[in-house]
Parts: C-alpha cells; structure tokens; sequence
C-alpha cells in the first residue's frame, strides 16, 4: 500500500540537503517554511540570506529533486525566500530569546532582504504591464480586468493576462479554463490560453478550495515566479489582476516591473470609495501613473420593465476621479449578462459582443488605452521600494 504523502514524510526527504554552507541540513537549520500538499502538487520555501539568493538555485534544486523522488508526488514548486535575518535568534532560543533588531541600512534587516530578493526589470517580450486594481474586494475588479483584457485584444493587440492575487485567484473560472501550464525548457512555464488571451494563475497549480495559507514573503516570491519565468512571448499589454488592498503584492509588482499604469475600480458608494482612494494614493506613492477609475456596478435595469435602479448609487466615481484629478474611464451597468456569463467562463466582451455591458468595456478600454499612450509608461524605470516589516 503506498504511503500517505504527509508534511512529515517531505521534511523526512529534505534532510538529505546540506545547508547553505554544506553543514546541518535545511530541516535541522530551520529553513524550510510553509509546506503546502495538494494532490500531489508539493508547494514550500526556503530561508536564505537574500545576497546568496543566485548562488544557492543548485540548493533550491536539490530540494525540488529530493521531494519530487516521494511515492505520490506529481510536481513540486520551491521558492527562495527571505522574511528574517539569517542567524538571528528564534523565538525560544539564546539569550532573551528575542531576535536582535538590525540597525537603519543594514543589508541583512527585514526590509532590505525583501528588497534584494526582488530586482527591477521588465518582462522580456512585453511593452506594457497594466494593473487593475481595487481598494477592497467584492467590487467586481477581475470581471473588469479580463473584459477590458478582451476588449483590448479586439484592438489587435497581443494580450496577456496575469492573476496576482494569490490568495482568490479567479482567472480559471472566469476563462472556463482547467488544467495545469506545460513545463518547457529552462524551467519556464507555457501560459495557458483563452479566447486569444495568454493566461497565468496560482489557481492552475492549486485546487481552488485550497486555502493558500502563506505569509508576504512567499507571495512576493511566487508573484516573481509568475511574472518572469512564463514564456509570454511577444505581448503588447500584460493585464495584471491584483489582489484587493495596498499590500505586499502591490508594492512588490510596483517594484519588480516597470509598471505602464494601473486602472482602478470602485462601485458608486462611499464605502468602497474611500478604499479605491487609498489604491490611487498608493499608486501615486510609487510612481505609477493612474490610467483612470472605472465605475462599477453602475446602474441596474430592470430586463422585464426596464425601470431604471441605482442600488450601490450613481457617479460616486466619476466625482471622485474628478476631485482627485484622474481621467474617469467610463460606467459599467449591473447586469444579469455579465453574472451568468463571468460565472460560466464565458466572459461577455467575447460570447455577448452587442450587450451594454460589453459595449461599457470597449469604451473602457479605448480610453485607458489612450491614457496609457499619453503616458508612455513603458518608459518608466521601476521605482526602487523599502518594505519595512
């Protein structure tokens, strides 16, 4: 009878691997972290000093090797990552048992080792990274995200579309796609595909009722990993659909790319305008300009009388983008099309061309389009962001 694959037996494998410096093995020094086991998939990280992050990739094999060897294992993804100082104390150790603070500048204190561990650059093959973002969830942010993506595409524009939001990835159903990404050479991953669209998305790896129980460290690791090791090939836009909120994820793709703009969504009411205001300033903090707001949720009209409702209000985001001095990028009505069809995997610029809610997006995305040409963010050098713990 094969054995169960369990946490205990992956720790069991990883013994057989020196450490950074070939003396105690990864478990004994404490540097393996976050394992995660899903029907056969093997997910964790590794703790290295960030500075050391190139040279150690024969290390990060090794472990790879060593549990992908387990009866029962059908793919393994590791990750380097750095969240503390390397041989700082650990809770329960010498001394107070408190780990020591490193001082302003040192290259080994928490900001600095997230810093190191991700360098700027572009996407080789791609122009423009766009991200549509959203202060909270619940407003409709990844509909918005793989419409405007569609209605980009009927522009004749190469598109691709990533889903950074590691922990509700929502691309799979949205697309109807199921499946896991080809490996090919090189350790580079094929994007899957959809109605034109290339597309990468940590629910492809990972059953979608599997919580992603990770910390900052680990998603900024895998962000890395989805951006630059998928052939994307040539693209004209990538469409980054971010996670909700002004975290880890934000900053870390403000910093690894030079991004071209990002696209905010909001629906009409003051609750989740005061959020999508904080995604605007973060943006601005960082250097990235703002493409414009898209109201959402807009306006429902009733398909049997044809009274017009207002649920969530009215033009709450079109005053806000003209209080804060950003191009408003147009209404998106509440629909029944686009419900069913998002949750068919059917999305509605692709399988309802001549619908309202359609038609919203085009207009959308001629005019973030234009915005993003006025900008010419391409040209942006990523700005270079301190994430303090």
């Amino acid at each position: 009878m094969t054995e169960l694959l369990t946490k205990e037996r992956v720790l069991e494998a990883l013994k057989r691997v020196k450490g950074p410096d070939l003396g105690a093995d990864l478990v004994a020094q404490g540097l393996v972290s976050e394992i995660v086991i899903n029907k056969g998939k093997v997910y964790f990280a590794i703790q290295v000093d960030p500075a050391r992050a190139d040279e150690l990739e024969a290390l990060r094999q090794a472990a790879e090797r060593v549990v992908k060897a387990l009866p029962g294992v059908d793919s393994v993804a590791v990750t380097l990552t750095a969240d503390r100082s390397p041989g700082s104390a650990r809770a329960g150790g010498g001394g107070n048992g408190k780990a020591q603070e490193p001082p302003p500048g040192s290259p080994t204190r928490p900001g600095a080792a997230r810093d190191a561990r991700h360098r700027p650059g572009g996407v080789p093959g791609v122009t423009h990274i766009i991200a549509v973002a959203s202060g909270k969830g619940g407003v409709g942010k990844s509909t918005t995200a793989v419409n405007l993506a569609l209605a980009l595409k009927e522009r004749g524009l190469k598109i691709g579309v990533l889903d950074a939001d590691i922990y509700g990835p929502s691309m799979p159903r949205l697309l109807g796609l199921k499946g896991q990404p080809q490996q090919l050479d090189g350790n580079k991953l094929a994007p899957m595909e959809a109605y034109g669209l290339k597309v990468m998305s940590m629910g492809f790896l990972v059953d979608e009722e599997t919580p992603m129980i990770w910390r900052g460290p680990m998603v900024m690791s895998a962000l890395s990993q989805m951006l630059k090791d998928v052939a994307w090939g040539e693209l004209d836009i990538l469409v980054v659909d971010m996670p909700p909120g002004t975290g880890d994820a934000q900053l870390t793709m403000a910093q690894q790319v030079p991004l071209a703009g990002a696209v905010i969504v909001s629906t009409p009411q003051d609750l989740a305008l005061i959020d999508a205001r904080k995604g605007l300033n973060m943006f601005r903090k960082v250097n990235v300009p703002v493409l414009g707001i898209v109201e959402n949720m807009s306006t429902f009209v009733c398909p049997h009388c044809g009274e017009r409702s207002d649920i969530f209000g009215h033009g709450g985001a079109r005053s806000e983008a003209a209080r804060l001095g950003v191009p408003f990028l147009g209404e998106v009505p509440l629909t029944l099309a686009i419900r069913e069809t998002s949750d068919a995997g059917r999305p509605v610029v692709a399988t309802d061309p001549s619908s309202p809610g359609a038609q919203a997006y085009r207009e959308i995305a001629a005019r973030a389009f234009g915005e993003l040409e006025r900008s010419h963010g391409a040209a942006r050098q990523a700005p270079r962001i301190v994430m303090e713990s």
